[in-house]
């Protein structure tokens, strides 16, 4: 991997007309912040965007239904989502908001740069036209049944059914979303951005620039099939308004503003934002769910390199689908788990939810996210494998030596042994994080607690307390250098309670450069109170959770 002095970490830009649910936490957010997490640990410069799309036409039809503003929608739910974010640790440098006058400014010069450069062509061309509504119908408005997979509700621009990418005109039997009328095609002028002109660039940057990057990037590439002139512009008026006066009642097409969201969050984080953006020795990295790879991997970078002045991702490791109960995720339908709900329902168990989306995350696959699964992974996994070597390793410290760590005597083989498992953890662990497999990455750090009871349970310091304690003062020493090992491994994923174990240790986090070392706690160290990371979570409380999505279900 090439050296790069600083690091950019953009995550999609939810649509803020709702709150966000586990498939978004799995597929973006949580292998987003680990990595993030990992970065800092390691001292590496990181800047972490988020923020809200605020201009997409599911926002624009959400607020139609409640007889609202977009403006109202946009606020409330972009409330919602950022809160929901930073009480599940998700760590971001700033949330921000494609509303926000600083983006509207910088989109409409990204714009403008590109027309006055030539970049664009203006077509006219028929339309869909909603003549009971008296108005221009986007892509999202029309709904009809697709080409590709037959599913009956396809949207304009993408089936999400069988995820390809659409244009209204490929429908068949298109309604008007708005009124349910059957639209009619009617004459409009767009800025279309000539993606074919980059077709060749493309190629070469993707296919041969970057084999590193995972398959699934390139199984949705449209590059097979020849790339055609996407719209810049649409009739709307919610979103950035096209900045010429011969674009009166256009705004831009939210592909097109949504990316550049990433750049004005940073130049609200920072007056330094170019060096991020324009900085050769900055590496920028997209993580998107698998709707989202054909805008990272072809249309923004294609955005950024007609505009000349700006760095090009080094990578965009997307995930696939997260399904639930065994069904597809529906927002339409509120067959979801959300997070906003999750924090009030399962209060202090972010980690819980955290560790379980990693553990199935849908890296390479679609996945499936079940309540008893959550619930064993809890009790099984985060409560008998690691909570459980933890708790034992103090406990038995606090009982046999006052909470003070004991000095190591003479070591066995088995010791020896015992210390060079553990200390080969970190070369695996940072492996799979380099690469984003954050599912294997964490199942290795499991390991380390695995290691952790196996020690324990052999060595049986609990029977030699009766006759040989420099025995137990050198078996309780390796435990609590394995403990302390753990607060920095699981650091990216859990860090709540990885927090809660720095401070029964008594320690600063320590940095990521330590992980594997044998003397992370020093002979006489003095430990904090010990207390359970994690508490089982009971079939009564998993049954109400089902029942909650049996109910939603009936609902529909």
């Amino acid at each position: 991997m090439a050296k790069f002095k600083r690091n950019l970490i953009t995550t999609a830009l939810p649509y803020a007309n709702g709150p966000v649910h586990i498939g978004h936490l799995a597929g973006v957010y949580v292998p987003a912040d680990i990595y993030v997490r990992y970065l800092r640990q390691k001292g590496e410069e990181v800047v972490f965007i988020g923020g809200s799309d605020e201009h997409g036409v599911p926002i624009t039809i959400k607020a139609q239904k409640e007889g609202v503003t977009p403006q109202d929608i946009v606020d409330r739910y972009h409330q919602i989502i950022k809160d929901s974010f930073e009480e599940f640790g998700i760590s971001f440098d700033i949330y921000s908001r494609t509303s926000s006058k600083t983006h509207h400014e910088l989109s409409s010069a990204f714009f403008k740069k590109l027309y006055d450069e030539g970049k664009f062509i203006e077509k006219t061309s028929m339309q869909f036209y909603d003549e009971k509504a008296g108005q221009f119908l986007a892509d999202r408005y029309i709904v009809g049944k697709c080409p590709h997979c037959g599913n009956e509700r396809a949207y304009g621009d993408q089936c999400e059914a069988c995820g390809t990418s659409l244009n209204a005109t490929d429908l068949i039997d298109p309604v008007s979303a708005v009124t349910g009328n059957k639209p009619e095609l009617k004459e409009t002028k767009h800025w279309y951005l000539p993606l074919d002109r980059y077709e060749d660039w493309l190629k070469e940057w993707i296919l041969e620039g970057h084999k590193e990057w995972k398959s699934n990037v390139y199984g949705q590439s449209w590059l097979d099939n020849g790339l055609q002139p996407r719209a810049v512009t649409r009739d709307l008026d919610w979103g950035v308004p096209v900045p010429l006066d011969e674009a009166k009642g256009k705004v831009l097409y939210v592909w097109f503003d949504a990316p550049i969201g990433y750049i004005s969050a940073t130049k609200d984080l920072t007056p330094e934002w170019e060096k991020y953006w324009k900085d050769p020795e900055t590496r920028m990295i997209h993580f998107i769910g698998k709707d989202n790879i054909v805008f990272h991997c072809i249309i923004f970078p294609a955005m950024l390199k007609a505009e000349g002045s700006y760095i090009l991702p080094d990578n965009v490791p997307a995930n696939e689908f997260l399904n639930l109960e065994g069904d597809k995720i529906s927002t339409s339908r509120n067959w979801a788990v959300w997070l906003n709900e999750y924090l009030v329902d399962m209060p202090g168990k972010q980690d819980v939810l955290r560790y379980v989306l990693t553990a199935n995350a849908p890296e390479t696959k679609d996945n499936d996210f079940t309540c008893k699964d959550f619930q064993a992974r809890n009790n099984n996994e985060l409560v008998a494998i690691l909570g459980n070597f933890v708790n034992r390793a103090l406990v038995l410290t606090e009982k046999y030596f006052e909470g003070k760590v004991p000095a190591a005597g003479e070591l066995t083989d088995y010791d020896r042994q015992t210390l060079t498992d553990f200390a080969n953890v970190k070369a695996d662990v940072e492996r799979l994080l380099d690469t984003y497999h954050f599912r294997d990455a964490q199942k290795e750090a499991m390991n380390l607690a695995r290691i952790g009871n196996k020690y324990l349970a052999d060595t049986e310091p609990w029977k030699l307390a009766k006759t040989d304690m420099a025995r137990v003062a050198t078996i309780m020493n390796i435990a609590l250098q394995i403990t302390a090992n753990l607060a920095i491994a699981f650091e990216p994923f859990l860090p709540f309670s990885m927090e809660k174990l720095n401070k029964m240790l008594n320690v600063e986090p320590l940095g990521w450069n330590r992980l594997g070392s044998t003397d992370l706690l020093e002979a006489g160290h003095q430990l904090g109170k010990s207390e359970l990371l994690f508490e089982k979570i009971e079939d009564s409380v998993i049954e109400a959770q089902v029942q909650k999505l049996l109910d939603t279900k009936k609902a529909n």
